[in-house]
């Protein structure tokens, strides 16, 4: 899994690359209660103080969490974290950084950094190690971005006096033989396996429901079709189109913003079979994609330009103090030759239509609320908005006559599946009963098959371990391998499209005793687990009571 992971993100570097170096303030949300005074509608300016960060101030926050991102990216080798996770991890690394402190760990040197950067994912190449030429086109690429190498710099080190902390809170570890005998099982057992597949997606059972059936499967699952609270917005929009004519570039500008990332333009590629085929352009095709550069580069800066205009608006509906009042909104904006679109309602997880779907615009207008009735300027893919609050529908139960025809499918389905574990089991019951009257496992399939009108496809596995697992192995298979002794066959493993029983033809353990050269190494591994553990737990405590200490008083 940890290869697949490696290999797909070198795949995708330069989007990743993008997505990091294009960072400046990052979302998230605060779980937190309702008084913690975190993340609410209003305007108020809090000073909400976390291990030396004003969790209240926008700067305090793009700190904290901007780090986070940027530290979490450069480990995993990969973006996209939740907010959630993103949150967690930001706090931890505070706590981490104020127990640094704490202790008087010396600042980082240089050459820890470097040492430091050599294990990072981000700059890891197809071995797995350090690639300098990753490395090298890192840091080309900082210099046209908005991350610095400060920025950077500042990270790695506070990441390496955060290991420093977490390895003295951890400890050495505490590590019991059972343990590591446990570990050595699981990894170095080699076993034989025979799987026997039946086809899901093929499985057809005859199913006709009644009224009476779905009724009651619906009253039972009305929690799957409960329509979530949805919005009710007006949005005043500020289209990129709009502001192109006000945009003059330069031919130097469009050179050095075509030098900045020439592998994010396209040109066709020279292949006379297929003239329609494109390619990333390199270094020498300016003069091939001048014209998308200069299209790219006009429409990045209209982009802005409408973003200010949002926020100028949304400045302006603050600073006059423009009341909830449908009349007195129309009245502002009609005296700036604007107009409010009102859009259909809208949940959270799907947002409107007429931004197609922008989740940016959806997580805007939950915010608002009678307490705030207008947003700040929202940037979506086709300009920015600012959004108008009027209702927020809350949850309902609709009537079974509104969701009929889904309430059939996901009966069928449910029945579907239901029939298909019992066929499993029957399955299951029968090979076990010919293996014990002498059957090979692949007789033993074939004898079940013929009896339930399935098809079963055998396969045998060549011996493996899970610390060097067999070519092409369904991974759903080793979910089954803790419960399985030699001679055993597994309950049906079904997952989307299949159901795999599994057959423990051969069980071979591993030495067991210190020994075996893998003994000490499990131990060193499993106490490593056992102090970072230990050390999360404490950090979580320290970020729970800090929360707890700076939580405003209720009124």
């Amino acid at each position: 899994m940890i290869s697949w992971i490696q290999r797909n993100f070198q795949q995708h570097f330069k989007l990743i690359f993008g997505v990091l170096l294009g960072l400046t303030i990052v979302s998230f949300v605060f779980v937190t209660n309702a008084s913690s005074g975190l993340g609410r509608a209003d305007r108020q300016v809090l000073t909400r103080e976390f291990f030396g960060h004003n969790l209240g101030s926008e700067d305090g926050q793009a700190r904290i969490f901007g780090d986070a991102n940027l530290s979490a990216t450069l480990q995993l080798g990969y973006a996209g974290f939740s907010s959630e996770q993103l949150q967690q991890y930001a706090f931890q690394r505070a706590a981490a950084l104020h127990l640094a402190d704490q202790f008087h760990l010396p600042a980082t040197t240089k050459a820890e950094v470097a040492d430091h950067i050599k294990t990072l994912a981000a700059f890891a190449g197809e071995s797995g190690t350090f690639d300098p030429a990753r490395y090298a086109t890192f840091r080309d690429n900082l210099k046209t971005g908005q991350i610095t190498e400060a920025d950077i710099a500042r990270v790695l080190a506070d990441d390496v006096r955060i290991g420093k902390a977490q390895l003295l809170v951890g400890g050495p570890g505490y590590v019991l033989d059972e343990d590591v005998r446990t570990q050595l099982s699981r990894a170095d057992t080699k076993w034989t396996l025979n799987v026997a597949t039946a086809d899901y997606k093929s499985y057809a059972p005859t199913l006709n429901p009644g009224t009476a059936e779905l009724t009651k499967f619906f009253e039972d699952n009305s929690f799957r079709y409960e329509v979530g609270p949805r919005v009710v917005v007006s949005a005043v929009n500020f289209p990129i189109a709009d502001f192109l004519a006000a945009v003059t570039v330069t031919e130097a500008e469009v050179k050095a913003r075509f030098d900045a990332a020439p592998a994010s333009f396209s040109k066709p590629a020279n292949d006379p079979k297929d003239p329609k085929a494109v390619k990333p352009a390199e270094a020498g095709d300016f003069a091939l994609v001048r014209a998308d550069v200069e299209a790219t580069l006009k429409s990045e800066r209209a982009h802005r330009l409408a973003i200010k205009a949002a926020s100028d608006l949304s400045y302006a509906l603050f600073e006059k103090r423009v009341s909830h009042d449908t009349a007195a909104v129309e009245a502002f904006l009609s005296a700036r030759n604007l107009k409010a679109q009102r859009l259909a309602p809208f949940a959270a997880n799907a947002g409107p239509a007429e931004f197609g779907q922008s989740p940016d615009i959806a997580a805007a207008a939950f915010k608002l609320g009678s307490a705030r009735h207008f947003s700040d300027a929202v940037p979506h893919s086709g300009g920015a908005a600012v959004l108008f609050w009027h209702e927020t529908q809350p949850s309902r139960k609709p009537l079974f006559s509104e969701v009929s025809a889904q309430v059939t499918t996901d009966y069928i389905e449910s029945e579907r599946r239901k029939r298909f574990v019992d066929l499993g089991r029957a399955l299951k019951t029968l090979i076990e009963t010919r293996l014990k009257a002498g059957d090979t496992f692949e007789q033993a399939a074939a004898a079940a098959s013929r009896a339930h009108s399935v098809n079963l496809a055998v396969s045998t596995l060549p011996p493996f371990s899970l610390r060097e697992p067999a070519k092409d192995l369904d991974y759903s298979v080793l979910g089954v391998l803790d419960r399985l002794e030699q001679g055993q066959v597994s309950d049906m493993v079904v997952n989307a499209d299949k159901g795999l029983l599994v057959y423990a033809a051969g069980r071979q353990l591993p030495d067991l005793t210190p020994a075996n050269p893998q003994y000490a190494v499990a131990r060193v591994q499993l106490a490593s687990l056992t102090a970072r553990l230990g050390a999360n737990v404490l950090i979580n405590d320290l970020v729970a009571a800090e929360i707890k200490r700076t939580e405003p008083k209720a009124n």
